[in-house]
């Protein structure tokens, strides 16, 4: 039971206040971030409150980090955007549903622990990237539509747009100085509400984005032929969909990590993920994945368990049902000021003090990771780019670090002693070490302090012997590692050379 439902963990000591308080909170921030992105996509809007619901409810339960929270999130949904445009809403239904089937394989088969290969300048460049995008845009909720036009606010609505903006987020850095029961962000969206209802205060608010009124999520099976064009057709939404999902998941999953000090299931969150987007897919929801906007204001506002998401989900679908009139008043500077501050303290601050004593390819690839992320809104595009271009940079680095130095002992036999990795980035470095022509007849390889890394390590080895071959010199390698000496015996077909085995000591009883 403790591994499978953390929430009844008797054992975890349970703020059941910070909980409760810590859902509403995020059900308040959800709900318009939901509805802006449905409406972007093109979506009715209800199928973003929906798919807050089902993925924040099914990962709170299932999911394999407590405290962090999913729901209709952008990044999936602007994956979708070209295929509601070509072929309707009934393909995307099938494509969320399909992008969960790839999901819940990826968790199946364990592939989650790749995450970690991420390394730490992708994740400070994902993490800045993301605060400057999630306060880009609240910006927009300071425009409005005019004949058709979109044009920004002007004279008095802005005034009053400004000034709630600048109360809530004074509240929300004020009020923990007087106490921290109760979170400030949603005392900031309290107050703000009640200035503007007690003093009738024009402001644009949630119903002005769009109705919030609705029902249960209905079963409904996507309206697709079934056939291989189908598939055809939504197959590649599905899988860039799963791992844009499984990317801002897993790296919201590191960070919540981080910021707890615990550790979450890679692995479990997928299967949860593609869980949640099968049941979206079946469910009126557009999709979603871990929202790290939302699970940064969870977190503030003390969550530390699973119960918050499940009160955040089943708070949207309450207001769904029951709420729509009172939750359509709230007016929007409130949810502006209290996500503006989520992503000032997104912010990685400490970047900017240690950037002069960070190596230079790390702070290009921080910096290029958050400028992607910002200009293409595509977290995955900028994390993979951040990953390749860290793992070529790794590469170059190992490949200058292999060295030898040589002797020729009382035999007469010249030995080599190999430093650092060799591998297919530091082959041609290796073979330059080499004096074919001057060398003795009798020749040892030592690998005490290298490894043989990879086929074209093999490959490398395998020219060295031919050319010392010809001219009828012995070769032969020692101290390998177990698993060197396992890759030469499998590339036997490749490669024939003597391996001096390291002597078996045997403890006599």
């Amino acid at each position: 039971m403790k591994k499978t439902l953390q929430l009844f963990d008797f054992t975890q000591k349970v703020n059941y206040k910070n909980e409760i308080l810590a859902g509403l909170t995020v059900a308040m921030t959800m709900i318009p971030e939901s509805l802006s992105f449905a409406i972007l996509a093109g979506f009715p809007p209800l199928a973003g409150l929906y798919a807050a619901f089902i993925a924040g409810l099914i990962t709170a339960i299932f999911g394999g980090r407590p405290g962090m929270i999913s729901g209709g999130a952008g990044a999936t949904v602007i994956v979708l955007i070209a295929l509601m445009k070509s072929h309707g809403i009934e393909y995307v239904f099938a494509a969320v549903a399909l992008g969960g089937i790839v999901q819940i394989f990826v968790g199946l088969f364990k592939l989650g622990k790749f995450i970690r290969l991420v390394p730490q300048p992708v994740m400070y460049g994902f993490v800045n990237g993301l605060a400057v995008v999630i306060f880009m845009s609240q910006l927009e909720q300071f425009k409005t539509m005019l004949n058709g036009q979109t044009s920004w606010l002007q004279g008095t609505p802005l005034y009053i747009m400004l000034g709630l903006v600048i109360l809530t987020v004074a509240i929300v850095l004020l009020f923990p100085k007087i106490t921290k029961a109760v979170p400030a962000s949603l005392v900031a969206i309290m107050v703000v509400f009640a200035i503007v209802l007690i003093f009738n205060i024009q402001t644009k608010t949630v119903e002005d984005i769009a109705s919030v009124q609705g029902g249960f999520p209905p079963f409904h099976i996507p309206n697709i032929p079934i056939s291989l064009e189908t598939l055809k057709v939504i197959f590649p939404y599905s899988v860039i969909v799963a791992a844009v999902g499984l990317t801002e998941g897993l790296l919201t999953l590191n960070l919540v990590d981080e910021i707890t000090g615990t550790r979450g299931n890679s692995n479990r969150e997928c299967i949860a993920q593609g869980g949640s987007n099968i049941l979206n897919g079946f469910f009126f929801g557009m999709g979603g994945c871990p929202m790290i906007a939302q699970t940064l204001v969870n977190l503030g506002a003390g969550s530390r368990a699973r119960l918050s998401g499940i009160i955040a989900s089943l708070t949207i679908l309450l207001i769904v049902l029951f709420g729509a009139p009172i939750i359509g008043k709230l007016p929007m500077a409130a949810l502006v000021g209290v996500m503006m501050m989520v992503a000032i303290t997104t912010f990685e601050w400490a970047s900017f003090r240690i950037i002069t004593k960070m190596p230079r390819h790390d702070i290009f690839v921080g910096v290029l990771v958050a400028l992607v992320t910002i200009v293409l809104h595509n977290l995955a595009l900028a994390v993979l780019i951040g990953v390749i271009i860290s793992a070529l940079v790794f590469a170059w680095e190992s490949a200058k670090r292999i060295r030898a130095r040589n002797f020729i002992d009382e035999n007469g036999v010249k030995h080599y002693e190999i430093y650092g990795p060799l591998f297919f980035g530091s082959v041609a470095a290796f073979a330059e070490k080499f004096d074919i022509q001057n060398d003795p007849n009798h020749i040892i390889i030592d690998f005490k302090e290298s490894r043989v890394s990879d086929m074209s390590a093999i490959e490398a080895l395998n020219n060295l012997t031919k050319k010392y071959n010809q001219l009828h010199k012995v070769v032969e390698l020692e101290h390998l590692s177990p698993d060197c000496r396992q890759l030469l015996k499998n590339a036997d077909a490749v490669i024939k050379v003597n391996v001096i085995e390291d002597p078996d000591y045997k403890v006599v009883s």
